[in-house]
Parts: structure tokens; C-alpha cells; sequence
């Protein structure tokens, strides 16, 4: 089958822009998805499907659990696969056309059935799609990296360009779904209909599907498994990874970078949380101000997605980890200055565009630095996890969420938070407001700087690692 990636077959050479270009259109199908489940599935559910929003929420919340070992299972699908188009990179052409089909079918819950029946609907579509498809797709596109290139400069520019198109995919969707939802609506009057969720999945789901494929067309994978030949022997220790994931787990867990990257993963997906849904909240009954609103969230977004493209060429002059803590640095003086001076339009501007800009350096270099841990793993102890240590990286981003989701709804919970109360033109107790600017503040501000700390003192893998190769070559 024909290719369009970049010809040679070095993994230490550079790649085309075609192939890179190719790698970050994969994230964009994908997330552009991701985004439309993560912002609309709910309003369709409510207002369009007519379901209880409360059961709705039991569903999703019971399916999260799936759908992490999902991660697990697929991470050793992907150890285990040997296909002529390698070992990730098929499960993009293998897998989209069955997401997009369960994404579509997932918002066209059968008006007609009971509401029992609808409740089973959703809940098999929604781990149908999330647990099975997205994840079928996600693992091993996160693995890619690793596979594509051994190019430590290479794997920092996959990884910031897969955070480009991922950002490029949340702007897309903010700015053009609710649009379509008015296009194709058959009720002037209501954009939350039916037909308009059906056409504009079926639209979306459509170029999901292209995008794949360009991915799936415009990559290669050049790293082999190397390990039983060149490191063991012509041994079948190498394999281990694949036929035992119990020894590929254990490579992981005792690679102390993989183990701080994993860590950093869950804080910055929990933060992320925080200041997502509490920007709301800040704004609403902190400043009792709902037009800060648009600025406090932009301002994150906005510096988040412009230094993604400045990054790469700091990277090359001082590595990825590097930036990677530099980026942890701003964004703990972003909610630290945030916490003590964000009283103004300007300062709340200012702080959080500083952690916008935290975000994007270390969002952009975090996928690279993974691959560096898992190639550590391989040169260390022989095991190439690659597909269960993605797929753990996968599993701890969807816990930060997870976990953060809840920790804020207990905490509004156990501050006396009752949504009743603003209908009856009441203002929350002065414990609320205590409790939003803990959650929005302080709690990353302490997170961020544990992450700080850990990658200060045990992240020097960048010093290591050329080292390992050059013996692994002699």
C-alpha cells in the first residue's frame, strides 16, 4: 500500500513536514471529537434526547471505569500486534470508520423506545465509542512517537504538533458547532434538535475519518524491535513486553522518569479540571461577574495555543525537559499570582495567559519526553512497553480528569454549595467562595509545585539517555 511519509527508513534522521504535518492530523479527527463529547453530549442528552441529566451523570461516571482499563488492555494489544504497517500506526485505519459510526449512533438515541431502553442505548453507545473506539485509536496513536522516531528532537516536535492540532481542534468545535446546530435544526425556534445533533455528527464523524486515514497514509513506523537481536542475543527476552505485560509493567514502575512523567500527567489533567469548570465558578461568585467570564478563559487558551508555535525552537537549543519544567514553573506562578493580585481585568489577563503559556510549553513537550521514558525502559532492561506505557499515560490523563471532577464536586458539597439558591436571588455562603478559590488557586499552586519538584530533583533522563544509545550501538 502506498505511503506518503517522509521515504528513508533511519529512525534518527529528521522527518518531512508532510509526515508531521500527516502525525498531528490524526489528533485533530480525533480530538475534534473528543471536544464535541466533552462540551455537547450532555446538552444533547438533556435537551435534545429528553434523558435525566442525573442518571446520565451515574452513567457516565460507572463507564469512566471501563473505560481506564480499557486503556491498559490496549496498550497490550499494541505490544502484541505485527502487521506490515507496524504496530500502531494500522489501528488508525482499523478503527476509524467504526468510531465514527458508534459516534453517530451515539447521538441518535431512538426517540420511540422506553426510558429504560434509552438508558441501556446510551449507556452500551457511550462505552462503545469512549472504552472501545476512542481508545482503540488513542493508545496507539500516542504511541506513534515512539515508533515513528528515535530522533530525540523529532519526538519533542511530534509531541508539539500533536498539541497544536489538538488546541486547533477545541477552537474548531467552540466556533462552529452550535453554528451547524442552526443550520440543520427543523425548529427555528430550538437548535437543540435531532436532525441537527445527526447531520452535524455524520459531518464531523466524516472528516474524522479522512483525517485518520491522512495520518494513517502520510506516517511510518521505523523503530523495530530491536531488543532480541541487538541487545539480548538473538534471546526472545525482548518479546516479554508483548506475551507478559505483567514484566512490562514492572519495567515501567521501576523507571523512575516514566514514573515522575505519569505522575505529572495526572496533576496537570486534575488542574486542568480546576480551572475549566472554575472559571465559571470564579467568575459567577467570586467576582459576580459573568462578562470576565470570555477573558478569563481565553486568556488560557489563547497563550496556550500561540507558544506551541515558538516552543520547538527553544526545544532544540534547550531540550524538552527543560522547557517541560520551565512550563510547570509559569503555571505555578500563574496561580500563585492568580491567587494574590488577580483583582483587576488586566491582572486576571496577565496570570492566567502566564499559565496558558505554562500549559502550552509543557503540553507540547510532554508526549516526547513519554517516548524518552519508554525508549529508557527498552535500553535499561531489555522490555519494550511501548504500547502499555502509553497506554498508562492515557489511563492517568483520564483519571486527572476523573478524580478532578469529583474533588471539585466535594468540595462545593461539603462548602454548602446549593444551585437552588441563585434562582431564589440568594448569594452562596462566604464558604463557597472560600472553597472556589482553593480549587481555582491554591490546590494547583501546591500540586504544580510538587510536580516542580519531582521533575528538579529525579528528571535528568535527557543527560542519560544519549549516553545508553551510543553503548547500545557499541
Amino acid at each position: 500500500m502506498r505511503t506518503f511519509a517522509t521515504k528513508y527508513n533511519d529512525p534518527q534522521a529528521m522527518l518531512g513536514w508532510n509526515e508531521r504535518i500527516g502525525y498531528g492530523a490524526g489528533q485533530l479527527g480525533m480530538n475534534a471529537i473528543n471536544a464535541v463529547l466533552g462540551s455537547f453530549l450532555i446538552i444533547y442528552f438533556t435537551n435534545a434526547a429528553l434523558l435525566d441529566a442525573g442518571i446520565i451523570a451515574t452513567i457516565i461516571a460507572v463507564s469512566k471505569v471501563f473505560d481506564g482499563i480499557s486503556d491498559l488492555i490496549m496498550g497490550n494489544i499494541v505490544d502484541r500486534t505485527k502487521s506490515r504497517f507496524g504496530k500502531a500506526r494500522v489501528w488508525m485505519m482499523r478503527m476509524c470508520i467504526p468510531f465514527a459510526v458508534t459516534t453517530v449512533l451515539l447521538f441518535t438515541v431512538p426517540s420511540n423506545w422506553p426510558d429504560m431502553a434509552k438508558y441501556v442505548y446510551v449507556f452500551i453507545f457511550y462505552n462503545l465509542v469512549n472504552a472501545v473506539c476512542y481508545t482503540a485509536m488513542l493508545v496507539p496513536y500516542y504511541s506513534m512517537i515512539s515508533l515513528m522516531t528515535k530522533n530525540a528532537y523529532e519526538r519533542g516536535m511530534l509531541g508539539n504538533i500533536q498539541q497544536i492540532f489538538q488546541t486547533l481542534a477545541n477552537v474548531i468545535i467552540n466556533s462552529v458547532f452550535i453554528a451547524m446546530l442552526t443550520m440543520f435544526t427543523d425548529n427555528t425556534e430550538n437548535i437543540y434538535t435531532q436532525r441537527a445533533f445527526t447531520i452535524t455528527m455524520i459531518i464531523i464523524s466524516f472528516a474524522m475519518v479522512i483525517l485518520s486515514l491522512i495520518c494513517f497514509f502520510f506516517t511510518k513506523e521505523r523503530v523495530k524491535d530491536e531488543a532480541s537481536s541487538a541487545e539480548n542475543g538473538g534471546t526472545q527476552a525482548s518479546k516479554s513486553s508483548a506475551t507478559n505485560p505483567v514484566k512490562a509493567f514492572k519495567a515501567l514502575i521501576t523507571n523512575r522518569y516514566w514514573v515522575v512523567m505519569f505522575f505529572a500527567m495526572f496533576v496537570i489533567f486534575f488542574v486542568i479540571i480546576m480551572y475549566s469548570v472554575g472559571n465559571v465558578y470564579y467568575s459567577q461568585y467570586v467576582y459576580n461577574d459573568m462578562s470576565r467570564y470570555p477573558w478569563m478563559s481565553n486568556a488560557i487558551s489563547i497563550a496556550q495555543f500561540a507558544i506551541m508555535f515558538v516552543t520547538p525552537f527553544f526545544m532544540k537549543k534547550f531540550g524538552k525537559a527543560n522547557i517541560y519544567k520551565l512550563g510547570i514553573a509559569l503555571m505555578t506562578l500563574g496561580f500563585l499570582g492568580f491567587g494574590l493580585f488577580a483583582h483587576s481585568l488586566p491582572t486576571i489577563i496577565l496570570f492566567n495567559a502566564l499559565k496558558g503559556i505554562g500549559l502550552g510549553m509543557s503540553g507540547g513537550m510532554a508526549m516526547g519526553m513519554v517516548a524518552d521514558t519508554i525508549t529508557y525502559s527498552r535500553l535499561k532492561s531489555g522490555i519494550d512497553p511501548v504500547g502499555m506505557g502509553n497506554a498508562a499515560m492515557s489511563a492517568s490523563q483520564k483519571l486527572g480528569l476523573g478524580l478532578g471532577t469529583a474533588v471539585l464536586g466535594w468540595v462545593m458539597d461539603a462548602a454548602g454549595f446549593d444551585p437552588l439558591l441563585d434562582a431564589q436571588g440568594i448569594a452562596q455562603p462566604e464558604s463557597v467562595v472560600t472553597a472556589i478559590r482553593f480549587l481555582y488557586n491554591w490546590l494547583p499552586v501546591i500540586m504544580c509545585a510538587i510536580v516542580l519538584v519531582a521533575l528538579l530533583v529525579l528528571y535528568d533522563i535527557e543527560k542519560k539517555l544519549p549516553q545508553m544509545e551510543q553503548e547500545q550501538k557499541n
